[in-house]
């Protein structure tokens, strides 16, 4: 029996699972060969997938609901908002923050930026003024994992790529590996800024990066991440090497793009356009 908070993220080797979250998988952040790669017992309630992927339909996505999605995602897990008012008593030395250390896990982004190697001098119209959302693509030859030097982001045997705070020691590599800037780091303790903390989603601590774990605490309770419940049908996750899969159904019956597929990172995200 797991008794403390620090036993089972040391344990788990993953603070993505939480304290709160039921242990339908456990993790291991290397295993008995030190390769790195996620060990997993699994539950009858948990969400299986030989490979996790997502799928964005731009058509069913407007700016609400992209504010939604966004919003969702950031109070589930305790991701700060720099322009919270902070409670100076509890937190008598917290400085003005620089905007460019925002953390971001999933936030709206315009075509140009987001589909650099799709830019076009005819670019449909529909395009020029839609914002994307953008994410970690869990990429399936992600250059992030390999660049890392304790082993701190790894990617799972089904495909998502994770990460685990107690071996972060913030130097950053992962960052300069990713080419879609999907990895914020802690400049500063984000905590003061946390509007209202979910206690079932550990805080993270100041000289550590962090990203989109897919909602991993989530699929291990056989439930859908929460930019899926925020979506309204927008974005879709499921198994990519399954062709009766949602997503590959999808894929088949629609148009879809990913970002900078010529790098050969293979994201697992997709957009329907």
């Amino acid at each position: 029996m797991i008794k403390s908070r620090r036993s089972f993220l040391k344990v788990a080797g993953i603070a993505a699972i939480g304290l709160g979250a039921a242990p339908a998988i456990n993790f291991a952040a290397s295993n008995s060969h030190g390769t790195g790669e996620a060990v997993m017992t699994k539950d009858p309630e948990a969400l299986l997938a030989r490979r996790w992927g997502m799928v964005i339909d731009t058509n069913k996505l407007d700016e609400q609901i992209a504010q939604d999605i966004v919003k969702a995602c950031n109070n589930a897990h305790n991701i700060p908002d720099f322009n919270h008012e902070v409670d100076k008593e509890k937190y008598p030395d917290t400085r003005p923050v620089n905007k460019k250390q925002e953390i971001k896990w999933i936030w709206e982004e315009h075509f140009n930026y987001a589909f650099t190697d799709k830019e076009d001098e005819f670019l449909a119209e529909k395009f020029k003024n839609l914002d994307f959302l953008v994410t970690c693509n869990h990429c399936k030859n992600a250059p992030c994992t390999q660049a890392c030097p304790t082993q701190a982001t790894f990617k799972r045997e089904d495909g998502i790529v994770m990460m685990d705070y107690h071996r972060c020691i913030g130097c950053r590599f992962c960052m300069a590996a990713c080419p879609f800037g999907s990895r914020s780091f802690n400049f500063r303790d984000p905590r003061p800024f946390i509007p209202k903390i979910n206690p079932e989603y550990p805080t993270r601590t100041k000289g550590v990066v962090e990203k989109c774990d897919l909602c991993a605490e989530r699929l291990a309770r056989g439930e859908q991440p929460y930019c899926v419940e925020a979506g309204q049908g927008a974005i879709i996750v499921g198994d990519l090497e399954d062709p009766e899969s949602e997503v590959r159904v999808l894929l088949n019956e629609n148009y879809s793009i990913r970002r900078k597929q010529s790098l050969g990172t293979q994201p697992s995200v997709y957009y329907v356009v």
